[in-house]
């Protein structure tokens, strides 16, 4: 089985569900997305869809999930404090910091992330 390097975003998961080509490749391969990053997708899936859609999506990424310990949160609000004009989400920063941490490329199409090391930066 292939080894698990990258970390996805919102925006990456956003673009599988949409079955935007750019991304089909992430679809088959093997990822990881932190809880955080499952949260905000199911928000963005109820509120743009339906509780049944997200609740689909949530079941279909929730094994590839995994928590966030409390040090890599208090990087994260350190992160975007250092990053304010770039207006960070914190759910970003988790995963980014999380990607760090853990040695994963962090998979997004943020502007904000698109000159930062070990991002695999992808436009729809």
């Amino acid at each position: 089985m292939d080894e698990i390097k990258r970390c996805l975003d919102t925006y990456a998961l956003v673009e599988i569900k949409l079955g935007n080509p750019k991304f089909k490749y992430l679809s088959k391969s093997l990822f990881v997305i932190t809880d955080l990053t499952l949260a905000e997708f199911y928000s963005v899936i109820i509120r743009e869809e339906n509780e049944q859609t997200a609740e689909y999506w949530f079941k279909k990424f929730e094994h590839s999930s995994l928590p966030v310990d409390k040090e890599i949160l208090k990087e994260s609000v350190k992160f975007r404090q250092k990053h304010k004009k770039a207006r960070i989400s914190f759910f970003d920063a988790v995963g980014y910091i999380f990607s760090l941490k853990k040695g994963y490329k962090f998979v997004t199409g943020d502007k904000e992330f698109k000159k930062l090391n070990n991002v695999e930066f992808r436009k729809k």
